[in-house]
């Protein structure tokens, strides 16, 4: 799936990059970045948007499995954010695509070509 940007004149087709992909949402509300919830480590910096180190990801154990949750570093604490899927099926996969990436920024992460993940 490629991103078609359009402007008088131009057209360019670009990759599918993970926050705009049109599966990261639930109930029509995007998902990516997650709302972080400090984890009681460390002074809660009260962190927004794509912001500190991905550390771990867990899919979530109740049926159907559609949720994924983040375990996020920021100066010295950590901070937990959980991401809501409509489709189960996508939520594995994106899980599984996260899981590859832990150690990066969550910024880094945004930027992400997904295209193959449909």
């Amino acid at each position: 799936m490629w991103l078609d940007i359009v402007t008088p004149g131009h057209r360019v087709r670009a990759p599918m990059v993970l926050r705009n992909h049109p599966l990261m949402g639930y109930r029509g509300l995007n998902n990516w970045p997650p709302i972080w919830t400090w984890r009681g480590e460390g002074e809660d910096l009260r962190p927004r948007g794509e912001i500190g180190i991905l550390k771990d990801v867990f899919l979530s154990k109740v049926e159907p499995r559609s949720r994924i949750y983040l375990i996020m570093g920021h100066e010295d604490a950590e901070y937990i954010g959980c991401l809501l899927f409509e489709d189960s099926a996508f939520c594995k996969q994106m899980c599984e695509f996260l899981n590859q990436h832990r150690g990066s920024t969550i910024a880094a992460i945004g930027s992400l070509d997904v295209s193959h993940l449909l």
